[in-house]
């Protein structure tokens, strides 16, 4: 059975797909009153407000978070074509919501613009995957998202504007160091997964953040309404339906996503008897982009990707999970004024102060909180990994206590560390990150290294 999606392109043309179907079975009736219809009035600046549950009618769509079938689950409607159709308090984009709005109010965006979603498709499907019908497992992100087309072809019959949160392509990424890896025999070109020139190819996912409420305050061990009073209070009260309407379960927070690479076959992330190599990376823009060498992300990063690219010659797979929480999800403002209070210390910037220096200025150590980072593995099928490229404890507890097993820890080579990063690497070392060499005892981590701020 087929039911077809039509959609009107620009210039009047209508479009229409047939997409393959199991049931049209709906749990809840969509009502003739709430089909969407374009709004007359082009130009009008009143501001409907959303903060209570009369503006909106009756009820907007139900989402029963963790249903194993989409059309049950209920879309995620976060759009603003028709608030009356809104299920979601915030909107896509995360923080480039700001530049949308700026292109609507600068007049270079319509705001009544849909998108013309042909050829779009996901080049690989990824799922279902059990641990996508079970609620407590993915509260972070919505693993339908990457198939909305499909699976909500009925909504968009009746004009409901639902956009994807998560896009799947196929892209070549290089490197230098990775043709270094080859020089010096540590890879070897395959044609295939690794080229000659240094490129692999590798399929790649981009997913927006979508939080389920109820799921993220259990995932963090605090009450429902601490947690929304707390996301109001601290975005400013930029939220207010966080407070006035506990009807909406989902958040889009103005958050950055995610990006994830997947070198090898996508089939096989899932196959035990395969090896899997997994990476979880937190963005740092200074080191992976710049290479700047007081810390240790950029080395880290290249030898995760060798380790999955090798794992991927080798029959398996290997995933590199990108997350944008630049400087430990404190900002780079702040991780900046922490380098110049490490360099400027009295006695010299030295690993023993390392995390204190970050205190003082954040007033926490590290704000990534990794409890959420999980749900992006379960949205893979992701039971087991046998490579995990990562010395943090804090990355290695929250993927064991979400019911991942993990086989080896493969830590970063001595070799391949800065001399200026040894001041991190060490403080690391001495508050539990993984080594398979000693931990710096009380004489080195009081030794200051690295170069002062005029070097």
């Amino acid at each position: 059975m087929t039911s077809s999606c039509v959609r009107k392109l620009a210039g009047g043309e209508r479009h229409a797909y047939t997409i393959p179907t199991e049931s049209r079975a709906l749990v809840w009736p969509i009502r003739k009153e709430d089909t969407v219809t374009p709004d007359k009035k082009k130009g009008q600046k009143h501001i409907v407000l959303t903060s209570h549950p009369s503006t909106f009618g009756a009820r907007p769509s139900p989402i029963v978070w963790g249903h194993s079938e989409p059309r049950q689950r209920g879309p995620v409607i976060a759009t603003l074509t028709d608030m009356r159709q809104r299920n979601t308090i915030g909107t896509h984009g995360g923080a480039y919501a700001i530049y949308r709005a700026l292109a609507v109010a600068s007049g270079s965006l319509q705001r009544d613009h849909r998108p013309d979603f042909t050829y779009t498709a996901p080049v690989e499907p990824i799922g279902p995957h059990p641990s996508w019908g079970q609620p407590e497992t993915i509260v972070s992100l919505d693993p339908f998202g990457a198939v909305v087309c499909e699976a909500f072809a009925d909504f968009y019959a009746r004009g409901y504007d639902i956009r994807p949160t998560i896009a799947v392509t196929r892209a070549h990424i290089n490197m230098p160091e990775l043709q270094d890896a080859v020089t010096k025999g540590r890879l070897s070109a395959d044609g295939t997964i690794l080229l000659p020139g240094g490129d692999i190819v590798v399929t790649k996912a981009a997913i927006e953040p979508v939080w389920y409420l109820p799921g993220v305050a259990q995932r963090f061990d605090v009450d429902e309404s601490t947690l929304r009073h707390t996301l109001f209070e601290q975005t400013g009260g930029m939220f207010p339906e966080l407070v006035t309407r506990p009807d909406l379960a989902v958040f889009l927070p103005p958050i950055g996503g995610l990006t994830v690479y997947i070198v090898g076959s996508v089939a096989t992330i899932t196959d035990p008897t395969r090896p899997l190599a997994v990476r979880v990376h937190d963005e740092c823009n200074g080191s992976d982009v710049f290479s700047s060498d007081i810390c240790t992300c950029r080395p880290y990063l290249v030898h995760g990707l060798e380790v999955c690219v090798q794992a991927a010659q080798e029959g398996g797979t290997g995933v590199i999970v990108y997350s944008r929480k630049e400087g430990r999800a404190l900002g780079e403002v702040t991780k900046f004024l922490v380098y110049n209070a490490r360099k400027r210390q009295a006695g010299g910037d030295r690993a023993e102060s390392y995390f204190a220096r970050t205190e003082c200025v954040a007033g926490v150590q590290d704000m990534r909180f990794q409890e959420l980072m999980p749900d992006v593995l379960h949205w893979l099928g992701i039971t087991q990994i046998d490579r995990f490229v990562s010395m943090s404890d804090m990355k290695y507890k929250a993927v064991i206590d979400s019911g991942i097993q993990i086989t080896t820890r493969i830590p970063l080579p001595e070799d391949r560390i800065p001399p200026e990063a040894y001041v991190e690497i060490n403080a690391k070392k001495a508050a539990g990150y993984y080594t398979e060499g000693p931990v710096p005892d009380a004489v080195a981590l009081a030794t200051p290294l690295g170069r002062g701020l005029e070097e």
